[in-house]
């Protein structure tokens, strides 16, 4: 397949259901909070980038795995009713999906904890059985809420085919990530805490020495997301701040994730990377202004409105 008719944008990534809890401030260690507001909605960090390029105007496929169960026959339809490819999305069996339960607290802020499920069942033998999928694409889009293992392999593959890979590292891993998989990324997506892990260099007072490693380790660019300052890009030895749009946040659980998908569909129209973290602040901006993950997500005509304000 040509890759310059290509605009296909193909995520990688993990699919939960998102339980939220809605209170004034976040439960310390041992402490019960009442007063609380449940949702439950569709999420995790892979769904969640599909749904927003999909939302944002991109042509998109998603490789992921869910468990037989209710949950994951939720997720194949709400996916499918958001006009992503699913012909990838794999059935674990005998395995639970994934499900995320999510505290917000009054100012907008979140913590999760994860119980991946058959999310840590997408082995590399998946990404094989996708390859021409991948090979089709433009751009490959990956987070870590799936084995590192299958996050290579996909990088080895889409690397080899010509794809365009974008990381986002999050949630950050705990232990170095394979030289081999930063070799094969193209561009990093991560915040500020991820780029230290990642690197293993503080990130307080400047990125600058973060930024340096991740180049030796053959990252060539990097955009640091830096929740209401903006984002930062890093290439070259040389370094851009794109701002962000003030606005009131809500709930910052889907941003970084529509962040990401934004980011890719702008590329894949043929803007430069200044524009495409341009177009990504912008779309996050709308994201935070709602609750929830996947329903907060904006479309594209929502975004066109506001840029054209």
């Amino acid at each position: 397949m040509n890759k310059k008719l290509s605009k296909k944008i193909v995520v990688v990534g993990s699919s939960n259901t998102d339980m939220v809890v809605r209170c004034q401030r976040m439960p310390r260690p041992g402490e019960t909070v009442l007063g609380g507001e449940f949702m439950m909605n569709p999420g995790g960090k892979g769904a969640n980038q599909a749904v927003a390029v999909a939302r944002l105007g991109g042509d998109v496929a998603f490789i992921g795995k869910v468990g037989d169960d209710i949950f994951g026959r939720q997720t194949r339809e709400q996916l499918a009713g958001e006009g992503i490819d699913i012909s990838h999305l794999g059935t674990a069996e005998h395995c639970a999906s994934g499900v995320a339960l999510i505290n917000v607290d009054a100012e907008g802020e979140n913590s999760i904890s994860v119980a991946s499920g058959a999310n840590a069942m997408l082995l590399p033998s998946d990404i094989d059985a996708a390859e021409e999928l991948i090979d089709g694409a433009e751009i490959l889009l990956m987070q870590l809420e799936v084995p590192v293992s299958t996050v290579t392999h996909a990088a080895r593959i889409a690397k080899k085919n010509g794809v365009k890979v974008v990381l986002n590292p999050a949630p950050a891993p705990t232990t170095p990530l394979p030289k081999e998989l930063l070799e094969n990324v193209d561009i990093m997506i991560p915040n500020r805490s991820e780029l230290e892990l990642i690197s293993g260099m503080p990130c307080t007072a400047s990125v600058t020495a973060a930024v340096d490693r991740m180049s030796a380790l053959g990252v060539p660019t990097l955009v640091i997301t830096l929740g209401s300052a903006g984002a930062m890009i890093c290439r070259g030895g040389e370094s851009t701040l794109v701002p962000s749009f003030k606005v009131m946040a809500v709930d910052t659980t889907a941003a970084g994730d529509t962040f990401c998908g934004g980011l890719c569909v702008a590329l894949s129209e043929g803007k430069n990377i200044d524009e495409a973290v341009l177009f990504g602040n912008l779309a996050a901006s709308l994201t935070v202004t709602r609750a929830g993950a996947q329903q907060a997500i904006p479309t594209r005509a929502e975004v066109d409105s506001v840029k054209h304000q």
